[in-house]
């Protein structure tokens, strides 16, 4: 999934976005290619699902 489709999905801001990567309680990206990154969709639904227990070490 790209920024885009993440914040609308989430009702979360990019600021926050990146906030919780570096707190580890949001998925990290995965690089796509050499010039951009995304998230794999079923990580997002996971944190989706259960934000307040979600950490990035999480399996999967």
């Amino acid at each position: 999934m790209r920024l885009k489709a993440v914040l609308e999905r989430t009702g979360l801001s990019r600021t926050s976005v990146y906030r919780k990567i570096s707190e580890g309680t949001f998925p990290r990206q995965v690089k796509i290619s050499v010039h951009s990154a995304g998230w794999h969709e079923s990580a997002v639904s996971r944190w989706i699902d259960s934000p307040s227990t979600y950490r990035a070490s999480d399996p999967g």
